[in-house]
């Protein structure tokens, strides 16, 4: 066992977060070898317990969870920053393009690399991600996150149809490549598959329907799509599929709405919709950079919340503009104040910083495994500094409140916070 002792961030079970100002984490293995929290409290109470376990000292510091990235494109690193007129432009002049050259392995595997190492600067130690649609590209994550010992979920995209060449696959042999990859992928150490469309319009009646089949086949593994992002979308969709109530329903009369669905955007719901994300168990992927970049719209905090459907927040990249999750908390800051209908909500710091780590890990089903620090839950966590930038060193020295503190973080901070990840 090791133990860290240092101001320490967790959440309870009603999401409020608990904070120690001088905590001890203690980590070590559980029966099945897995490194865990073993315990976490006020060092003046824990540290007896433990006698002669060494103790890390990091003063002026804060250990937190690390966080979780609900919907990322692996392929879109080098699609960051680029300009269009809106959604289905920016896919058909810089995202199809880059994610041909992932038919190349070599560019795969290089790219996972600074991937992976960029998630990591920031944060980010759980990820649900796209790969593209060449099955060498799920080999290449896949193969450098089990290296790292990293938890990470990512699918070979499912695209037989509106796609250009170089990234549109054939029906049933993306059927057949996705489950040789589950089979390959798929809790093989802290590895996870997602069943991967696109999105609706990308793909046959075919090859959705072959993907709820393996999704009923394969009930623990995840399911990952696109929803409502962007009008011309949803009304592409709807003219596509004019049997389907809506956009969302689309997927749930192909058999891909249940726990462990997450569905990026969900922006322009009815509350049918909504009503139908909580029946189904599906979990939203609030993505705030993104939706601000490509004017796609804003994600209705308040009607989610009455509604009761799972949610959390994600980068996006590369239609997000960073990996920060510190930019991503703030833009939902930004997303919330707006609100579809205008009523809005004002996120409170807490709730943002649960939202990207035991929120995302509640919508992935991973509550209590990843993206807290209670006892039993892998030891994924971040060392943050509060002062690591002069003005941000300015501000937290003047918070009065956990409230504050947090604030400071998420509208000061970047990667600079961020003095090390740990994994497991």
């Amino acid at each position: 066992m090791k133990a860290y002792r240092s101001a320490i961030l967790r959440f309870a079970d009603d999401q409020s977060a608990v904070y120690e100002k001088d905590g001890l984490l203690v980590i070590g293995p559980d029966a099945s070898g897995r490194q865990v929290v073993r315990a976490v409290g006020d060092y003046a109470a824990l540290a007896p317990n433990f006698p002669g376990v060494a103790v890390e000292h990091l003063p002026g510091r804060i250990i937190a969870p690390g966080f979780i990235d609900l919907h990322i494109h692996f392929p879109q690193t080098d699609v960051i920053g680029s300009p269009a007129a809106g959604l289905l432009p920016w896919l058909e002049n810089y995202t199809f393009p880059h994610e041909s050259r992932f038919a190349d392995e070599a560019h795969a595997v290089e790219l996972a690399t600074f991937f992976l190492d960029e998630l990591l600067r920031h944060g980010v130690t759980t990820a649900l991600a796209f790969a593209t649609s060449h099955p060498s590209s799920v080999n290449a994550l896949m193969a450098e996150a089990q290296k790292r010992g990293m938890r990470l979920i990512a699918g070979k995209v499912l695209q037989d149809r509106h796609s250009p060449d170089g990234v549109r696959d054939e029906t049933e042999q993306s059927l057949v490549d996705t489950e040789t990859l589950i089979r390959q992928w798929h809790g093989n150490g802290r590895l996870g598959y997602a069943i991967t469309p696109r999105f609706a319009p990308s793909c046959s009646e075919a090859q959705l329907r072959g993907a709820g089949e393996l999704a009923a086949k394969y009930p623990d593994v995840w399911v990952q799509s696109h929803v409502a992002e962007n009008l011309d979308e949803i009304k592409w969709a709807r003219e596509l599929f004019p049997k389907s109530r809506s956009y969302l329903a689309i997927y749930d009369d192909f058999g891909l709405m249940r726990d462990r669905a997450i569905y990026a955007h969900c922006i322009h719901f009815d509350d049918e919709d909504r009503a139908l994300m909580r029946s189904t168990g599906a979990a939203a992927a609030v993505s705030p950079t993104s939706n601000l970049f490509l004017g796609s719209g804003f994600f209705d905090y308040e009607a989610a919340q009455r509604a009761g459907f799972k949610y959390g927040l994600a980068s996006d990249v590369g239609g997000g503009t960073s990996f920060s999750p510190f930019h991503t908390m703030l833009a939902a800051y930004y997303v919330g104040r707006e609100g579809q209908t205008k009523k809005g909500v004002s996120l409170s710091p807490q709730d943002l910083w649960w939202q990207h780590t035991a929120g995302a890990a509640r919508a992935l089903g991973l509550d209590g495994v990843v993206g807290n620090l209670q006892p039993g839950c892998e030891a994924d966590f971040v060392v943050l500094d509060p002062a690591a930038t002069p003005l941000l060193a300015r501000k937290t020295a003047q918070a009065g409140s956990l409230d504050e503190l947090l604030f400071s973080l998420i509208v000061l901070g970047d990667d600079r916070v961020i003095e090390k990840a740990v994994i497991a």
